[in-house]
């Protein structure tokens, strides 16, 4: 048959199509004719559908896939750092915090107080990612705890002993009650090398342990003790209220200062927050160096000391720090002849094994 065009597309109409529009189709061409349009039209439309389908599924993965990714980035690193007391040689830490290091690299810091004695084993535990104290955490490593020294500030301790204006000779300590941060801490061995050079005997010593360095200044400060082991700046501010400095104890045993320490299970299962934690405490010792009045305004505010005590503190801080974050190995050993006064560990130990430096920067 031949096609009749339509005048509004201009398409040909098919015959069937034509018998319909000018009604020459018998009933059983127009139900064919019918039944015919009805499944290409559901065709038609189930294309369509198929088509809006899959849209809007991808629409819906790509909207949960950029959420997913979205959350990712947004959610921090939270971190939690146990330390015994307020103390200078934190400042590291305290600049992280306060000059948005930690939010750079994407960290949430929490500080927790609590004394170094239970530190090793609240980091074992999970109630801590991170401790300070380098001793502390060798001693505890020795004794077979799972630490790890990632960064280590400093191969000096500026560690002084503090004396009320009556003490002017080792011996006029004895019988008389010192204050120290607690058992096994770095004021303890300094102050037993002292006592050995001076062959006084510990026994003829009263010791009580405050936790911190903050609360063994302000048993000195109370009157409570005739002497107390600090660091800056509460070795000037005593000067200023009365107290004499008495001896730098520094330089009489090898034991390790402050530093970044974790757990052999924080690495294994936290590696990029450990990485980026000590990419930001090292970028918080080049902050120090470099920003010498701010910090030194820092100090000021933090431990409510003068500018000329806070000079003091901050050119004590830079000269103590090393340039690496690494450990002597020397210092590392010797730390290891004081715990052998104590208990019985191999002449051969090395106690680097307990150290990964791997995060950090490679020394130039």
């Amino acid at each position: 048959m031949i096609g009749t065009r339509s005048q509004s597309s201009g398409g040909v109409i098919p015959s069937a199509a034509r018998d319909l529009v000018f009604g020459t189709a018998s009933q059983d061409e127009i139900l064919r004719l019918r039944l015919r349009m009805t499944y290409k039209e559901r065709l038609r439309r189930t294309g369509i559908n198929r088509t809006v389908t899959i849209t809007r599924v991808a629409s819906f993965l790509s909207a949960l896939l950029f959420a997913a990714v979205l959350s990712a980035a947004e959610t921090p690193y939270k971190i939690r750092i146990g330390f015994p007391s307020l103390a200078f040689s934190y400042m590291p830490y305290y600049v992280a915090a306060e000059k948005g290091i930690y939010k750079k690299y994407n960290i949430e810091s929490e500080y927790i107080q609590m004394t170094s004695s239970i530190q090793p084993q609240a980091l074992v535990n999970g109630n801590i990612n991170y401790l300070t104290s380098v001793s502390t955490a060798l001693s505890a490593a020795v004794s077979g705890l799972p630490m790890v020294v990632l960064a280590n500030f400093s191969d000096i301790s500026p560690w002084v002993l503090l004396t009320n204006k009556d003490i002017n000779k080792p011996q006029d300590l004895i019988g008389k009650t010192v204050a120290l941060s607690g058992i096994r801490t770095s004021p303890y061995y300094f102050f037993q090398a002292f006592l050995k050079k001076h062959e006084i005997k510990d026994k003829d010593i009263n010791v009580i342990n405050t936790g911190g360095t903050a609360d063994s200044f302000r048993a000195l400060t109370s009157n409570r003790v005739v002497a107390t082991v600090v660091t800056p700046p509460f070795d000037d501010k005593a000067v200023s209220l009365g107290y004499k400095k008495f001896m730098a104890l520094g330089e009489l045993a090898d034991i390790p200062y402050v530093g970044l320490i974790t757990s052999q299970n924080e690495i294994k299962t936290n590696r990029e927050s450990v990485r980026r934690t000590v990419t930001a405490i090292v970028e918080s010792l080049a902050w120090l160096r470099a920003n010498r009045a701010e910090s030194v305004k820092m100090i000021v505010d933090k431990f409510k000391v003068n500018q000329q005590e806070a000079e003091g503190t901050y050119a004590t801080l830079i000269g103590i720090m090393n340039k690496d974050a690494r450990m002597n190995p020397k210092i590392a050993r010797g730390y290891l002849d004081i715990l052998r006064q104590e208990r019985p560990i191999a002449a051969d130990y090395d106690p680097m094994k307990h150290t990964d430096f791997s995060f950090l920067p490679a020394s130039k």
